[in-house]
């Protein structure tokens, strides 16, 4: 059983939140939501609502008479994608102008029941 959770639009960097993606690529949903926690990088928060997420859908999706737990889930991947990039200018001197891009990013993460 497999479940996904997809955050759009998010304003970091992919190659950033890369960064702490792989972290916590193919741990168990208790030890990942542990690293993200202690983990200083603007990333992780949007990292763990998106992990939380995906759990949430898997307990959701679940039957009703077997209750899936977070140690039971593993994060069987996650993917970092390029979201638009807004683009800026910044006055430089002489009149000229240097271009700023504010790069977005989309998190997917998958979990499944490990056995």
């Amino acid at each position: 059983m497999e479940a996904r959770a997809v955050s759009r639009y998010i304003r970091i960097s992919p190659r950033k939140a890369r960064l702490v993606a792989d972290l916590i690529r193919g741990k168990n949903v208790d030890e990942a939501l542990g690293i993200l926690a202690l983990t200083p990088k603007k990333a992780s928060p949007y990292l763990r609502k998106a992990v939380l997420s995906a759990a949430a859908n898997a307990r959701n999706r679940s039957d009703g008479d077997v209750r899936v737990k977070n140690a039971d889930l593993l994060i069987k991947e996650i993917l970092i994608n390029e979201g638009p990039t807004l683009k800026r200018i910044r006055p430089r001197a002489q009149g000229r102008a240097y271009r700023i891009h504010k790069r977005t990013s989309h998190i997917e993460v998958t979990v499944a029941a490990g056995a």
